[in-house]
């Protein structure tokens, strides 16, 4: 039996065009004409002003923490409700992240919370040194109200819009409104480069800092020379021929993401106890992942049930992120609520969305899920 996976690389017509490209003119360093050309394309697809292309979504935040100013014993406001990969930069840096539940409109960061531990903070004068946002399954969080409590207390706001490269805010980009954005083409995102990332930012000066950070902190001499310590992080100029692809068919990829979601919607959205992750009003969803919560009661099966079965036929599914104030990892950490996330995890489940399923392939999936539904809810 085929197996049905999560969310897989999709490739086009181009991206292998321009990696032959790259053999042919011996540009397989991490620098050459198609990072330059990845970083320019990128920024006329989503709106940013300047951008630099590294290794992965991680290495972005990484120096984008670092960009603004986060060191030793400061304290970084986090989005609970996503991978480690957004928290665990923080604490490369010696900070301590403080997570922040979700509301239930987005499944983003909740901004009163935000907007009430900051004023809080502020009073006993321990404000944070900078907040992470998540867009998180490819849907924006509500970044007004958000930039605005940031705003009001002067705190760099990052955006980690790793999984939502396409989706909109009021006709935005998200990863374009803090102070800093990154973004992932990790092998299982919208688009791919196997393994990269990218870092935008509307002020020059940063981005230059973030290359320099990234090959190593080379000082200008003609002679090895480093006054500060860098990183190995720039992309590979072979992968970013392989984004300049991506980029071609980002939006057939968003349509088609849409439409598993549509699919699995109509045909599953009817059953008892099961909810499908809101879109808010404000955006538009790429549907990266099609996320749904189950009521055990109703649907009789639980969420760890249904990923077992589905399992057994061949089929991957996945619990929603486990909240980071629950991870082993950051169990010292302090979080503010955290209800909401640990209710989208305990019920949460993330159906296989490649935008290279079959139709047949999603008729499997629904087909498995109405059949537990039938003998386990009878």
């Amino acid at each position: 039996m085929k197996q049905i996976l999560l969310s897989t690389p999709h490739m086009g017509s181009s991206e292998l065009e321009f990696v032959q490209e790259a053999f042919e003119t011996n540009w397989i360093a991490p620098v050459g004409p198609h990072v330059d050309a990845f970083e320019q394309e990128f920024c006329q697809v989503t709106g940013a002003r300047h951008a630099a292309a590294v290794s992965s979504g991680t290495a972005a935040l990484h120096l984008a923490l670092q960009l603004v100013g986060v060191e030793y014993g400061d304290e970084v406001f986090c989005s609970t409700l996503t991978f480690a990969a957004t928290a665990n930069p923080i604490a490369y840096l010696g900070a301590k992240p403080v997570f922040i539940d979700s509301d239930r409109t987005t499944w983003n960061l909740n901004p009163d919370l935000l907007r009430e531990a900051l004023f809080h903070r502020a009073r006993i004068g321990k404000l944070p040194k900078a907040v992470v946002v998540v867009h998180l399954y490819g849907q924006s969080a509500d970044i007004d109200p958000i930039l605005e409590a940031c705003h009001q207390y002067d705190i760099p706001l990052i955006e980690d819009a790793a999984e939502s490269l396409g989706a909109t805010y009021k006709g935005r980009s998200p990863g374009i409104f803090g102070r800093i954005g990154i973004y992932s083409f990790n092998g299982n995102k919208i688009i791919t480069t196997s393994g990269g990332g990218m870092l935008v930012c509307e002020e020059p000066e940063l981005v230059a800092k973030a290359r320099f950070l990234a090959t190593q902190a080379r000082d200008a001499a003609p002679h090895y020379q480093h006054s500060q310590i860098g990183y190995n992080y720039r992309l590979s100029n072979v992968l970013a021929g392989i984004g300049r692809g991506q980029l071609r068919v980002l939006s057939e990829r968003v349509a088609a993401r849409r439409r598993n979601f549509e699919i699995y919607a109509s045909a599953l959205g009817n059953l008892p106890g099961i909810k499908f992750m809101p879109e808010a009003t404000f955006g538009k969803a790429t549907r990266w992942l099609t996320c749904l919560t189950i009521d055990p009661e109703a649907f009789g099966a639980n969420r760890e049930q249904i990923r077992l079965t589905l399992a057994e036929q061949q089929i991957e599914s996945r619990p929603v992120w486990k909240p980071l104030h629950r991870q082993p990892v950051f169990a010292e950490c302090q979080s503010i609520g955290g209800e909401v996330a640990e209710d989208l995890f305990e019920h949460g489940l993330c159906l296989p969305s490649g935008s290279n399923l079959s139709t047949e392939d999603l008729e499997r999936v629904i087909d498995a899920m109405v059949a537990i539904h039938h003998q386990k809810g009878a």
